[in-house]
């Protein structure tokens, strides 16, 4: 510690500062150096700012030194300062340690005698003490404040003088600047100088050129003369050619107007012709749409007249099977009385009676008919050409053809066919088993409403359908409802209504034109509400090539589920058998759109088409709820294949 106080000391005293400044002093004279080289280097404007920015750059570093020499000063007093505080320091605890041994030995001589006296001396000696360290407290603070005053004074010179450095350093830089443009404004003036002496080297070759140019101008003027006069003698020529060509033009224009006089005067002739012929066509197709206007007239009050025959009709139809229900019934309650035990065989073998009946024209293309064909005869491939040609005919349809013939064929070929009585059993056998997949009645759930769905094109014996069925289910013991769905037609709400009144059933109807989604929403509601057993829901009849009707059986469909989800419970199908193998094409189209669930095949009775029923079985495989072979209630029965087959095989007694 002492070393290191002792070497602060001797820098105090300016030891080794002068090896310090020989160091800057040279590195200024490298500096020096270095600046005389590159102005050298450099251009006189490039010289003068260089110049002014080195003198800068020395006052700079001149500054910088003299703040780093204040620094120093300041850093070596206060280092000088410290060690005076130190040296007193130690010489007052030299003394305090000599005053403590003396006190010691004379406190050990007369400890007990003099013990108030030590004390008063230990006290005074604290106090003195204190007051030693007071002092030389004070003094290192007071040297310490006259420190920072120096130190402040030295940053005060510095600051000082690095602004009379920039203002040097700006006044060098603004006389460079004063003097490059003193240079810049003599280079102005010698460029303008050569412009000028430019310019009227210029003005002399222009002087030269437009002297050549005038020389040339008059060549050419003379030229232009020469050639006027020569144009002017080919001018005149010329003229005198025009003139000659232009009466000859004036004549060959007198006679193309004389023929396009005659060409006018032809097709204005032409003109009045056609447009006599027109105005006789015009009248001719007049007469032609009044009198198809008079036709489609006449052609609609027929219609309509028939249309009124036919509703009569059916009034009349449908009073005389009341009357006959009613006569039917009291004959069945007095045959009841007399003998019950005996009443359900005659009602079948009415019914299968009435079907054989109905499936007359079916059965003479069918059934009993293919007995002729193949009566005496035996198996070959003439024996199953006929058959084919039969089955076409009775629209049985072509693949369902195919297939039964392959498998007649496949039988035959496998010797299984004794003769042809054998294949005609083995025929029936075949067609039984097509309907046999679709024999499957319609079974009502038990649920309220169990809601029937019914659709189909127009025609086909569907708002009949539906009031049979309704009296069926009636008959039956169930509550039953009927939709008016087809808001179409004002007949079609009419005739239900009229089936409704008759049978004291509930018809739930809208005005013509209404939605018909809404009215099968509404007629849900009510059955629901009511606990109504069965809901039957008519909708209009529609081409199945209408896409947008299609559509409406959609949204009726999507309707019917917000109020149940598991509505309509059956989607049935009306197919008019006479229709053949449009009924077909009805079926796939209709099952595509909504999924088929069941199907009624009606007038069986007025066919020979009757065939197309194995068709709908064979190519769907959608059950077949009821067929309908006649006009009466009692005409339409649940499908049972077995007795459907018995009818159409049954020979003629």
């Amino acid at each position: 510690m002492a070393k290191d106080k002792k070497k602060g000391f001797f820098s105090w005293l300016g030891f080794g500062r002068k090896n310090e400044e020989e160091t800057q002093q040279q590195e200024a004279q490298q500096y020096d150096n270095d600046v005389v080289k590159d102005v050298e280097n450099k251009s006189p404007h490039e010289t003068a700012v260089d110049a002014a920015t080195a003198e800068a750059e020395r006052q700079h570093q001149t500054e910088q030194a003299a703040i780093k020499a204040a620094e120093d000063e300041a850093e070596r007093q206060y280092e000088a300062q410290q060690a005076a505080i130190d040296a007193a320091t130690e010489q007052a605890e030299s003394e305090r340690k000599a005053k403590l041994a003396a006190l010691q030995a004379a406190q050990d001589q007369a400890e007990q005698a003099h013990q108030e006296a030590q004390e008063k001396i230990l006290a005074e000696e604290k106090t003195e003490r204190e007051r030693q360290e007071t002092e030389a407290i004070r003094i290192a603070e007071a040297e310490m404040e006259r420190q920072r005053q120096v130190e402040l004074a030295a940053i005060q010179a510095a600051e000082e003088a690095e602004e009379q450095r920039r203002q040097a350093e700006l006044a060098a830089i603004q006389a460079a600047e004063e003097q490059a443009e003193r240079e810049r404004q003599a280079a102005e003036a010698a460029r303008l100088a050569e412009e000028q002496a430019e310019r009227e080297r210029q003005a002399a070759e222009a002087a030269r050129l437009a002297e050549e140019q005038a020389e040339r101008e008059r060549q050419a003027a003379e030229a232009a003369r020469l050639a006027e006069e020569q144009a002017e003698r080919e001018r005149q020529a010329a003229e005198a050619a025009r003139l000659a060509e232009e009466q000859a033009e004036r004549e060959r224009q007198a006679a193309e107007a004389a023929r396009l006089a005659e060409e006018q005067a032809e097709r204005e002739r032409q003109a009045a012709e056609a447009a006599r012929l027109a105005e006789e066509q015009a009248e001719r197709e007049r007469q032609a749409a009044e009198a198809a206007r008079l036709a489609e007239e006449q052609a609609e009050r027929e219609r309509q007249a028939a249309e009124a025959a036919r509703l009569a009709e059916e009034q009349a139809a449908e009073e005389a099977r009341i009357a006959e229900e009613e006569a039917e019934r009291l004959r069945l309650e007095e045959e009841k009385n007399n003998s019950p035990t005996e009443q359900e065989k005659p009602k079948k073998e009415g019914f299968f009676a009435r079907l054989k009946k109905g499936l007359l024209k079916t059965r003479q293309n069918l059934g009993s008919g293919f007995f002729g064909l193949f009566s005496g005869k035996k198996i070959d491939d003439d024996l199953f050409e006929e058959l084919e040609e039969q089955l076409l005919i009775a629209d049985v349809g072509v693949d369902t053809t195919r297939k039964i013939i392959d498998n007649l064929t496949a039988h035959a070929s496998r010797k299984e066919l004794k003769d042809a009585e054998a294949l005609y059993g083995k025929l029936r056998e075949e067609m039984s088993d097509i309907l046999a997949k679709v024999d499957k009645p319609l079974v009502i759930e038990d649920k309220k409403p169990y809601v029937i769905l019914m659709v189909g094109v127009n025609g086909v014996g569907k708002t009949t359908t539906i009031g049979k069925l309704a009296r069926q289910y009636q008959s039956e013991g169930k509550s039953v409802m009927l939709a008016a769905g087809d808001t179409f037609r004002a007949a079609a709400v009419e005739q239900l209504q009229v089936w409704g009144e008759r049978n004291k059933i509930p018809v739930v109807a809208q005005h013509t034109g209404a939605d018909p989604a809404s009215v099968i929403f509404d007629a849900i509601q009510s059955a629901q509400a009511k606990g109504v057993d069965v809901l039957i829901a008519d909708t209009a009849g529609r081409l199945q090539n209408k896409s947008h009707l299609m559509e409406e059986l959609k949204k009726i469909v999507r309707v019917m589920k917000k109020l149940d989800e598991n509505a309509p419970h059956e989607i049935m199908l009306t197919l008019d058998a006479s229709t053949g193998q449009n009924a077909v094409s009805q079926a796939k189209l209709f099952d595509d759109a909504v999924g088929l669930t069941g199907i009624t095949l009606t007038k069986l009775d007025g066919t020979a088409k009757g065939g197309v029923i194995f068709s709908i079985a064979d190519q769907f495989g959608i059950p077949i709820r009821y067929i309908g072979i006649g006009e009466g209630i009692e005409d339409l029965r649940p499908f049972k294949a077995d007795d459907f087959i018995e009818a159409l095989f049954a020979r003629e007694e």
